[in-house]
């Protein structure tokens, strides 16, 4: 499916109010925002969903870690390119990153945990294995963490639906140095 990267003036009407938040807070508007733009509905919750993850309650690299989960485990390109990116910019090792973007879990307990139960959402549709919830709570990660990543999860998917619909989105400038396949 052509999904068209829109801009401020190309988007409907009901989108430029949403688009000028996004721009407002990171300075610029993400090809996959100006891609969903297309649909004000679709563009609202994206941003809601964007401004949820950036909960400060929320760890940053746990959330990261997570996206990249989800990412490898959806076929999302723009979504890997994203979070290893993001990754990458909270110091995490690149080592690291390209393990996770392989399908590999992170070396530290309590990040593979997290790696762990992020891929398990997505691909067990939700019903993880008790063992996988056990692992996680064993590391440290209260019912509060696990649904904070149940909710970057589901960003994550709703990232990777698009992308895969539209065949891919062209990453942004800022992400290509971290391109994925």
């Amino acid at each position: 499916m052509e999904l068209p990267i829109l801009t401020h003036e190309t988007a409907p009407q009901a989108s430029q109010v949403v688009l000028d938040g996004i721009a407002a807070d990171l300075g610029f508007v993400p090809n996959l925002a100006a891609t969903v733009a297309t649909s004000p509905t679709l563009l609202a919750g994206f941003d809601g969903l964007r401004r949820a993850v950036g909960d400060p309650s929320f760890n940053p690299v746990h959330r990261e870690i997570a996206g990249v989960a989800v990412g490898v485990a959806v076929d999302n390109a723009y979504g890997v390119a994203f979070h290893s990116t993001v990754l990458g910019r909270l110091g995490v090792d690149e080592s690291e990153i390209e393990a996770m973007r392989s399908g590999s879990e992170p070396r530290h307990a309590v990040q593979a945990a997290v790696y762990a139960f992020a891929r398990a959402v997505v691909l067990d549709r939700g019903a993880v294995d008790e063992t996988v919830v056990q692992r996680a709570r064993d590391a440290g990660l209260s019912d509060h963490d696990l649904l904070q990543l149940v909710t970057e999860c589901v960003f994550a998917s709703l990232v990777g639906f698009v992308d895969n619909l539209a065949g891919r989105v062209e990453l942004d400038e800022f992400l290509q140095s971290w391109a994925w396949k």
